[in-house]
């Protein structure tokens, strides 16, 4: 069997994504060591933060001559609606994680990639084959199980009434949401620009953005959910920056920091970067398989001895079902695929 040059480029770079969020979701895990009373300074960080260096970057490469006017003029509606999207997202998730068990939530997250399927297919007009749904259905049911056996589910209930629940199955609804638009995003601009490709830092910045103002307005209903008066925010966020750059009278509080924090930012933005190329490159729903076969990859890299993170988790066998499930389904997906494109050749 030969694989095209498109196929080996789009498997290396699901190659890359895949390797930044395990790594993503480690360093995240480490960077809240130092900053374990300052989760949502690190989250405005990353929201707030990076449309400044997305911005920055998209600068530099306008002025380089990689980033041109026309991509600059594209409409902005679609952007806009990106940012609202992924704003609603993050308020209707944090909402329903404050109320639902550990356990329940990266379960429940996993809807993401069933949000994508329906909406390609409504929104994009794809089609997919029988083989290519079950194959992301044993994903889906590969994850569960590996995040039951390593999450404690066993020891707590994992559904606590139905809202709640619901509320998180549509956060994921509204990120696949956001997903699928970028993709529209550059299946249009390719039309747009006769032929040409939409510097990813183009989509980054301006629905980054548009996100960003729009977490802007729900601020103060997303520091009631952490439990942070409004009126007591300046001071978190100056506590929190203290912390995050290792300064002031913290004591051993915010040992790791700054190190941590800055090696989770820079491996943050360089996985959204190439979750956004892989996107461009093959589709929402392929990028979205990445990121799930990263979860169970992740809690295994959590078995292991890791610098500030304490004694290892240990995994049951069922861990080990859930990861052969998901690589069945991903090799399910993939071949038929491959199969079906053999097949039109012919």
């Amino acid at each position: 069997m030969v694989f095209s040059s498109r196929e080996v480029q789009i498997a290396g770079a699901a190659a890359v994504a895949i390797m930044l969020g395990v790594t993503n979701r480690v360093l995240y895990k480490m960077a809240l060591v130092p900053l374990r009373n300052y989760p949502f300074f690190l989250a405005q960080l990353t929201t707030f933060g990076y449309v400044l260096v997305y911005f920055s970057i998209l600068y530099v490469r306008y002025q380089a001559g990689i980033v041109t006017d026309e991509m600059l003029e594209l409409p902005k509606i679609p952007f806009l609606a990106v940012g609202f999207l992924e704003a609603i997202a993050i308020a209707s998730g944090m909402a329903a994680a404050a109320i639902l068990s550990g356990a329940s939530i990266p379960i429940l997250s996993q809807t993401f990639l069933v949000w994508q399927l329906i909406l390609s297919t409504a929104f994009l007009g794809k089609r997919y084959t029988f083989s290519q749904i079950m194959g992301c259905a044993m994903v889906i049911a590969g994850v569960a199980i590996t995040l039951i056996s390593g999450g404690g589910a066993s020891e707590q209930s994992l559904w606590q009434g139905l809202f709640w629940p619901l509320v998180m199955i549509s956060s994921s609804a509204f990120q696949a949401g956001a997903s699928i638009l970028k993709e529209f995003i550059f299946q249009a601009a390719a039309q747009q620009l006769k032929g040409g490709s939409v510097d990813l830092f183009v989509v980054n910045s301006f629905g980054s953005g548009f996100q960003a103002g729009f977490v802007l307005l729900m601020l103060p209903f997303l520091a009631k959910l952490q439990g942070i008066p409004f009126s007591q925010l300046p001071s978190y966020f100056k506590a929190g920056a203290a912390c995050f750059f290792n300064i002031g009278s913290q004591g051993t509080e915010c040992n790791g920091a700054p190190l941590l924090p800055l090696l989770y930012v820079a491996v943050n933005i360089s996985f959204n970067v190439s979750v956004l190329r892989l996107l461009k490159m093959s589709s929402a729903v392929v990028s979205s398989l990445c990121m799930t076969i990263a979860v169970p990859l992740s809690i295994y890299m959590f078995t292991l001895r890791l610098p500030y993170i304490g004694a290892p988790a240990s995994l049951l066998s069922e861990f080990y079902f859930g990861a052969a499930v998901l690589v069945a389904g991903l090799a399910i997906y993939n071949f038929s695929d491959r199969t079906k494109k053999v097949a039109k050749n012919d």
